[in-house]
């Protein structure tokens, strides 16, 4: 949910309604490349009408959303077995691959979409402030930027994986050495 409030802001937000007029045989194309400058231009609310473009973006952002917040999750699961089970690295080793994984695969495909400043908006008090009265069942996606979370979750990866990796140098020394007087 987009954390926007409309009234807190002097500037009257910026919008743009993707109308779902069907005037040639390339409409969803047409409807795809209006929405493309819609993101680039960052408006602060794009309202989509077509269904079937509504319905592909907003599981976009939610496939975007869900491996965000997992390689977070994952990622502090990793660093919290790391710190509770020193001598086990078995134990946050998988969390940690998961939050690499997650995390590798947003930067590769979400990363640089600016879809991905993008969340669909649900607040009613937003919702009502928006002039949308002759709109038909839209999705409205709100520009929220995303540096920081990004930055956030890459942290976690990056921290979790350098605590996983020393556990593991730490183990298999251990394990030599102990071999080797043995």
């Amino acid at each position: 949910m987009v954390s926007r409030n409309i009234e807190s802001t002097s500037k009257v937000p910026t919008f743009h309604v993707i109308r779902e007029v069907y005037d040639s045989s390339n409409a969803h194309e047409r409807f795809e490349a209006e929405l493309d400058k819609a993101l680039e231009a960052k408006l602060d609310f794009i309202v989509i009408e077509p269904p079937r473009l509504g319905d592909e973006t907003g599981r976009w952002i939610w496939v975007g959303n869900c491996l965000h917040k997992t390689a977070v999750a994952t990622g502090v699961v990793s660093l919290v077995a790391s710190l509770l089970w020193r001598d086990r690295p078995i134990i946050a080793a998988p969390a940690c691959a998961l939050s690499i994984f997650c995390t590798g695969l947003y930067t590769v495909s979400w990363n640089y979409d600016p879809c991905c400043q993008y969340q669909v908006e649900n607040n009613d008090t937003v919702l009502e402030k928006l002039p949308l009265t002759d709109v038909s069942s839209p999705v409205i996606l709100g520009y929220s930027p995303n540096s920081k979370t990004k930055y956030l979750h890459r942290s976690v990866s990056l921290l979790s994986a350098a605590l996983c990796a020393w556990q593991i140098w730490r183990s298999y020394n251990r394990f030599v050495h102990s071999a080797g007087s043995g």
